[in-house]
């Protein structure tokens, strides 16, 4: 683990499960479980096949956000960062680690209940974000893992469904690129703190200008493969949407300086809409 050990204290169950599930990130943990689902429901899985999906991200995203906090904790600690469960004593690194272990383990068996293919690409992504929290996440490498855990859940969508079908390489690439933009927009507003503590990923060697900068770029791209990408004509409703896209990812780092979160949400606002653009446009994964 990252540094000295985090301060610890003795706390009762009920507020060491609370630090527990606050631990996990759980703001991301829903919302990307929340996407797969939607994915899911999109194509039209079965209900258990569903459920396996769901199951498998959920566990996935669990061991990712416990492992992230436990390993973070000493410099959290020494950061002083509120909010941070294992670094304040509320619950201790070892059971955190405990539980990130067995989320881990659980995914493995959901993972490939979804399919071999489909199992291997998501097994692939979890341990990609494994490795941002233990080492890329420090590196010009940081957004790599990002783009490799969006990019896998439409390919594990596609490949879950019956035939298991390779997924449209627009779908692809535009969760490639929302990924590097999520990592850009949750990381810009910690870049000063994050660069003091020794981190040096992608966003902190640009800095906060330059990330603010770079950020509607992936975020415009997604929206633009998404609707240029599929065969046949564009349709007004999609060009509204690239519109509004564009719109908002301008807006959201240009608010960043009275709204710590704006670039964030402008991204997840973004990512909403390409996903009902993907819906609503019924172009499919497969």
């Amino acid at each position: 683990m990252d540094g000295a050990a985090p301060v610890t204290t003795a706390v009762r169950w009920p507020g060491r499960a609370a630090g527990l599930a606050l631990a996990c990130h759980p703001g991301p943990v829903l919302a990307v479980t929340a996407l797969a689902c939607a994915l899911a429901a999109g194509v039209g899985l079965s209900p258990g096949r569903f459920a396996l999906v769901g199951a498998a991200v959920l566990a996935g995203q669990l061991s990712v956000g416990w492992c992230n906090d436990a390993y973070d904790a000493g410099r959290d600690a020494r950061a002083g960062r509120r909010g941070k469960p294992v670094a304040d004593g509320s619950v201790p690194v070892r059971v955190v680690w405990g539980a990130a272990a067995v989320a881990g383990v659980s995914c493995l068996p959901l993972s490939l209940a979804c399919g071999l293919l489909a199992g291997t690409v998501h097994l692939a992504a979890v341990a990609a974000a494994w490795l941002y929290n233990l080492r890329l996440k420090a590196t010009v490498l940081s957004w790599l893992p990002y783009a490799v855990g969006f990019a896998a859940l439409p390919s594990l969508v596609a490949l879950a469904s019956p035939g298991a079908p390779w997924p449209r390489w627009w779908t692809v690439a535009a969760g490639a690129l929302l990924g590097v933009a999520a990592h850009l927009g949750d990381t810009l507003p910690d870049i000063e703190a994050d660069r003091a503590a020794g981190i040096r990923g992608l966003p902190h060697r640009l800095g906060a200008t330059g990330t603010r900068l770079l950020l509607p770029v992936p975020l415009l791209g997604a929206t633009a493969v998404l609707v240029l990408g599929p065969p046949g004509p564009v349709g007004v409703g999609a060009l509204a949407v690239l519109g509004l896209a564009g719109a908002v990812a301008l807006a959201g780092p240009a608010l960043g300086r009275w709204w710590r979160k704006a670039a964030l949400a402008g991204a997840v606002a973004v990512a909403a809409a390409d996903l009902a653009l993907l819906l609503v446009s019924g172009t499919a994964l497969t």
